[in-house]
């Protein structure tokens, strides 16, 4: 059998002896994947890509790597793809993932030769971009394809493009594979600037990834937060001696604050700040068939280590015990619009009694 990755010697073999030798070395070096035995398929192999699956609206997080269960069968691994294969049988990639895409597909409404891409009108492709680029996921040189049909190429004008707008590199018809060469600059990042108040509320993951750029020093005001709009909102309401008296520009109708509390500071029991206390990140809304394996393995997946996990599944609630502040501070930016098992969990700072443990568990009944 020739090494893989060789050619095959072809003197004096027929097709079905090609194809034997294959099925035969796939099987005998451990290559084959399943559907298991090969002989008689079209051969699934390990080293394949893996496929992240956008969240629907991203509501609960970016993306999602599928994990069918072992020896999952052919109509198993069809349930997997669907939205509620997406959540039974997935694991949330978070901010923090290490996670290289080497190729982005995107839908388009229209896209015109030139690599200009008309989506919905949502701008959700744009936005799951822009965070990928937030999270080293993509790179200036990674491939972005779309799949449309000959009738959705049009000439589109540049000057209908914004600086937030994704363009295309391959576009994919029934008849056609289109190279556009497009050198226009895709995002580079969350423009905060275009990015509304009731956008914000609408996509959890959102609110994690500005509170990461603000505590890294990057402008993160918002598109209803700009200095010229809210003096305009202040007039409207109030006069020139209570702006005076007020000068920094209120919070947008429905906008979700971005500082968290102080992590250590218990306005119940002061006695809690300080280095050497614990700091305990409550977690709510766990769906009951959730196992505690399952949530270690989405607090691995997003880097979130606490020195101890108190599991309550029955109660739909577990607690994470923090011994430095700054971690349960970052552990709440990453699980904020967590999803597990189809229900958005509720994350917040453990409200401390002076009685820890019991009273601690009561004040969240």
């Amino acid at each position: 059998m020739a090494a893989p990755g060789r050619a095959l010697p072809s003197a004096a073999r027929s097709k079905w002896d090609i194809r034997e030798e294959v099925w035969e070395h796939l099987e005998a070096s451990g290559l084959a994947e399943f559907p298991r035995p090969v002989r008689g398929r079209i051969p699934n192999f390990k080293a394949r890509k893996t496929l992240l699956v956008p969240t629907p609206r991203l509501r609960s997080g970016l993306f999602n790597r599928i994990v069918p269960p072992p020896g999952a069968t052919k109509e198993m691994l069809r349930r997997c793809a669907t939205s509620q294969g997406v959540r039974d049988f997935s694991v949330p990639v978070g901010l923090d993932s290490k996670a290289q895409v080497d190729l982005v597909v995107v839908g388009s409404v229209a896209v015109s030769e030139k690599g200009w891409r008309i989506g919905k009108g949502e701008g959700y492709a744009d936005m799951e971009y822009a965070m990928m680029v937030s999270m080293g996921a993509v790179q200036e040189d990674t491939p972005v394809v779309t799949i449309v049909h000959d009738c959705q190429v049009l000439d589109i004008a540049e000057e209908l493009l914004g600086d937030h707008d994704l363009t295309v590199d391959y576009i994919l018809t029934p008849t056609r594979t289109i190279q556009t060469n497009c050198k226009r600059p895709k995002p580079q990042g969350i423009m905060w600037h275009k990015v509304s108040s009731e956008m914000l509320g609408k996509i959890p993951i959102l609110k994690t990834l500005r509170c990461r750029e603000k505590q890294a020093g990057k402008d993160v005001t918002l598109q209803d937060e700009q200095p010229a709009l809210a003096d305009t909102n202040r007039a409207a309401v109030s006069d020139k001696k209570v702006m005076a008296a007020h000068p920094q520009p209120r919070a947008a109708p429905g906008s979700a604050p971005v500082l968290l509390p102080h992590v250590g500071r218990d306005p119940v029991n002061p006695k809690s700040e300080g280095s050497d206390s614990i700091t305990t990140v409550f977690l709510g809304n766990l769906p009951g068939s959730l196992r505690v394996s399952q949530l270690k393995s989405a607090l691995r997946e997003l880097q979130v280590v606490p020195a101890a996990l108190k599991w309550q599944g029955a109660q739909h609630r577990a607690f994470l015990d923090f011994r430095e502040q700054e971690a349960a501070h970052r552990a709440l930016c990453s699980l904020q619009g967590l999803s597990l098992g189809g229900n958005a969990l509720r994350v917040e700072l453990a409200k401390s009694q002076r009685n820890k443990g019991q009273g601690e568990i009561n004040s969240h009944k």
